[in-house]
């Protein structure tokens, strides 16, 4: 049977401010250990730790513009475009535009905290 998930979790962020996740599928809403799914809203000039996760993550930008920097160099990703990266990668997400960006993130398996292994 479908069940629905009436609304998010909001779930503290890292980096040098504040963005908004609001996990709607995932270990903390739903206890979900398989995937997660979540909206974020990074504000213009967010910037977060470098992370090498053990899930690939998948992103949907809806609004504004994510820059994705890996090892081999970065991507600027925009409204309507999405990105994949691959588990056991380095990467590190940002929001250099003025507008900053609006995106949908999907982890599998779901993102964890003990598995996102940031930068210190």
């Amino acid at each position: 049977m479908a069940s629905l998930i009436a609304q998010p979790s909001v779930i503290e962020s890292a980096g040098n401010k504040p963005k908004l996740i609001e996990e709607f599928l995932g270990r903390v809403n739903t206890g979900t250990e398989d995937v997660s799914i979540a909206r974020m809203r990074g504000p213009a000039g967010w910037v977060e730790p470098g992370q090498t996760p053990e899930f690939d993550e998948y992103t949907l930008v809806l609004k504004g513009l994510l820059r994705v920097e890996t090892r081999d160099g970065s991507l600027d990703v925009g409204a309507g475009q999405a990105v994949k990266a691959p588990r056991g990668q380095w990467v590190r997400y940002s929001t250099p535009s003025a507008e900053g960006a609006e995106y949908i993130s999907v982890c599998i398996p779901a993102f964890s905290p003990a598995t996102v292994h940031r930068d210190e």
